[in-house]
């Protein structure tokens, strides 16, 4: 394998982390790897895995809306607790690194449906709703990953 392989490979491994633990923008740092290494490459073979694999990454962004949304709306969880859940995690993540992001999410969501169900039981189902949703979110997006860096390194070994 080259180096240039072997670059766009720690690359997008490290894009991968970041769909784990949305730290990082996994997803554009796995996209900009293998266009990169397209762009090196070069030719008909390199940019048709690149376009493959953006076409994996931009489904698995539209999926990862699209199914924990709708389970969310079946479930009766809107979208301003939601927003309440996000903004304590963005808080969260500053006061407790990167774990106080999921905190702060839990936090905020039970928070937000415990006010406006005035049931704790509800609040907690409401919430546990909501972080089904948001790993189903981050597994799609992994799948994503997952599939885009499976055809860069099948392209890649062809290629080499």
């Amino acid at each position: 394998m080259s180096e240039l392989s072997l670059l766009a490979a720690l690359v997008i491994a490290l894009g991968i982390v970041g769909i784990l633990l949305p730290v990082l923008p996994g997803v554009l740092i796995v996209l900009a790897a293998i266009v990169g290494w397209g762009l090196v490459v070069g030719g008909a073979a390199a940019w048709l895995a690149v376009a493959a694999a953006a076409a994996c990454l931009v489904a698995s962004q539209v999926l990862k809306y699209l199914i924990p949304g709708r389970n969310l709306r079946v479930a009766g969880v809107p979208r301003t607790s939601l927003g309440i859940g996000a903004a304590l995690g963005i808080v969260g993540f500053f006061v407790i690194p990167v774990v106080g992001l999921v905190i702060g999410f839990v936090v905020g969501v039970y928070a937000a449906e415990r006010r406006r169900l005035k049931d704790k039981a509800m609040a907690r189902a409401a919430t546990v709703d909501a972080i089904r949703a948001v790993g189903l979110s981050i597994l799609i997006e992994l799948v994503g990953g997952l599939l885009a860096a499976g055809i860069w390194l099948a392209a890649a070994i062809q290629l080499t």
